[in-house]
């Protein structure tokens, strides 16, 4: 079963683009991240997903419905945390609070009180009294408090101090053991890595990969480390080049055998090959994919 699933999504504003035939599929009861800087495209999808904003070409089902078709049904399951939440001034958390869910028609009241205690969220203030941050709790709670299907969160820790960080995430972990699909957006990649079990690569409105986090890692780039050497192999497949207290890095994208036969001419006291950070494996998309 698929909680999410697109189909050559393309969405244009004028002659701008949103984003550009993008197929994509979740399963239910993934820890899903969708990474990209901003501009990516990543709200544009979001929002598409949603029904907020119609699509130019392609189709999009989320929790089994067409989104065109069936947009109340998927709101319903739903829990949507925009990245920029906007609130009623004047009004007090506990009202916001009691108001997103009245509008559910259901009572998250203890719900509410068991996330405001662990994210430390103030009901008594006002929204306009709270930092960036206790607005972002606001919304997050607004997203919670209700147990949906499926959470859609865009940029959800922009603002948060580390402790709330981890307390969200362990959150989302709990809920998603609990059968829950998380889908959230993020340009953070070490959030991503250790958080989510599959990943995709957006960049301006195209997916440039999407694999499970391990394999996006363990990909067929490499980190090379190097101690002691002068020189370096000169190949084309080498990029993001450091050098400093004698020790050379780089990663290398290219077969195996012909690096072994490269290093194998050169002086250096040690190396070291490894799989390189999820940060140096989306560098390495981007580039490929202006390269191309």
């Amino acid at each position: 079963m698929t909680a999410i699933k697109t189909e050559n999504l393309t969405k244009y504003y004028g002659k701008n683009r949103g984003i550009i035939d993008l197929s994509l599929t979740v399963k239910k009861g993934d820890f899903f991240g969708f990474i990209g800087p901003n501009g990516a495209g990543k709200s544009t999808t979001i929002r598409t997903l949603l029904g907020l904003i119609n699509a130019t070409n392609g189709t999009a089902e989320v929790l089994g419905f067409n989104v065109k078709e069936n947009k109340t049904e998927i709101l319903k399951n739903i829990g949507y945390l925009p990245a920029d939440a906007s609130f009623y001034k004047g009004m007090r958390v506990k009202e916001i609070l009691k108001l997103s869910s009245d509008l559910r028609g259901i009572d998250c009241s203890e719900e509410a009180k068991v996330l405001c205690k662990r994210l430390d969220l103030d009901i008594n203030k006002k929204i306009n009294e709270l930092s960036l941050g206790n607005r972002k709790k606001v919304g997050i709670v607004c997203a919670l408090q209700h147990k949906p299907e499926l959470y859609i969160l865009d940029e959800p820790t922009s603002g948060l101090d580390p402790l709330i960080q981890h307390e969200f995430y362990t959150i989302l972990q709990e809920r998603n053991n609990e059968g829950a699909t998380i889908f959230l957006s993020s340009h953070i990649l070490s959030e991503v890595a250790l958080y989510c079990k599959n990943a995709a690569i957006i960049r301006d409105g195209k997916l440039l990969a999407c694999d499970s986090v391990s394999n996006l890692s363990h990909s067929d780039v490499k980190r090379v480390t190097l101690k002691g050497a002068a020189e370096i192999p000169q190949n084309d497949n080498i990029r993001d080049l450091k050098k400093e207290d004698g020790i050379t890095s780089f990663l290398y994208n290219g077969k195996p055998d012909t690096l072994i036969k490269e290093l194998a001419t050169l002086r250096f006291d040690d190396v070291t090959i490894t799989d390189p950070e999820l940060s140096e494996v989306f560098m390495h998309y981007y580039r490929k994919d202006v390269e191309q």
